[in-house]
């Protein structure tokens, strides 16, 4: 007996992806389907950077500074722009704060809703080819000034290692080697990581080294936000190893801020990379 309540469409066999889905029965009610006034908006809208991801031995994880800025304005203060995406991945927003928050969690619904339709989950190639996917449709709006790019990452089960995938406003998607950034403050987060990055690097050293690269970009680029000592706003920081992902505690992340910031007061250009590999 069927409900009815529901429309057929919600009742017969569909295909796995929700985004499809929802582009056949409510298109209204997708980020990229929205009417926009002609030119470019992208001033009229809080932007958000700036992001990392490295990988350690035994894992993946991402860091996002919490500003963002509105033109020359500071739109937000604690905004958060890393998100769990599921059990094994997370994803990271950069550029138009609104519009990149809607498309995680469109991502996340979709990448729920094909656990429920085909009993499994998706590999981690399977979920970032549907985020490019989500990127894509989301072009018309970023010829507009709201762009999207986000960085994606998570542990791999059958490679058994952490990954991490960055992407463009066409959704073309690249895979990374041992860690990214992106965001207006990506190049100076790269280049500190550059000197600070080992592949061997224990959790808690690469947490610090990530951290370290937020507090590099946020020195150099005025959209992003270092650690907020005053009101006690840190970097939000999300760890995945085989056991699953986990956001790392406000108190652990303030921890290793303070680490950073007192190793400033002594030498403000941060660590230097020593020459036979080591951190100092």
């Amino acid at each position: 007996m069927t409900d009815p309540r529901l429309p057929a469409a919600y009742l017969m066999p569909g295909n796995s992806s929700f985004s499809d889905f929802l582009a056949t029965q409510a298109p209204d009610l997708l980020p990229a389907r929205r009417g926009l006034p002609q030119g470019n908006v992208g001033d009229l809208a809080p932007h958000g950077t700036t992001i990392v991801a490295a990988t350690f031995p035994g894992g993946v994880m991402m860091a996002g500074d919490r500003r963002a800025t509105m033109g020359n304005i500071i739109a937000q203060r604690d905004i958060e722009k890393v998100f769990p995406a599921d059990e094994f991945s997370c994803v990271g927003i950069a550029g138009a704060a609104g519009l990149a928050v809607e498309m995680v969690r469109l991502f996340q619904t979709e990448l729920e809703h094909y656990e429920k339709i085909e009993g499994s989950t998706l590999s981690l190639d399977g979920k970032a080819n549907r985020l490019a996917a989500l990127i894509r449709n989301n072009l018309a709006m970023a010829m507009q000034g709201l762009a999207v790019v986000p960085l994606f990452a998570g542990y791999d089960l059958i490679s058994q290692q952490g990954r991490i995938f960055s992407y463009d406003v066409t959704g073309g998607r690249y895979e990374e080697t041992a860690f990214h950034s992106v965001g207006s403050g990506s190049l100076f987060a790269r280049g500190s990581l550059k000197k600070l990055y080992r592949d061997d690097l224990s959790a808690e050293q690469c947490v610090q080294a990530v951290v370290e690269a937020l507090y590099d970009a946020a020195d150099d680029d005025s959209a992003t936000g270092g650690p907020d000592i005053t009101r006690r706003i840190f970097p939000v920081v999300q760890v995945i190893t085989a056991d699953g992902g986990r956001r790392l505690p406000d108190d652990e992340v303030a921890a290793i801020a303070d680490r950073v910031i007192s190793g400033r007061m002594q030498r403000p250009d941060g660590p230097a990379a020593a020459l036979d590999g080591g951190m100092n």
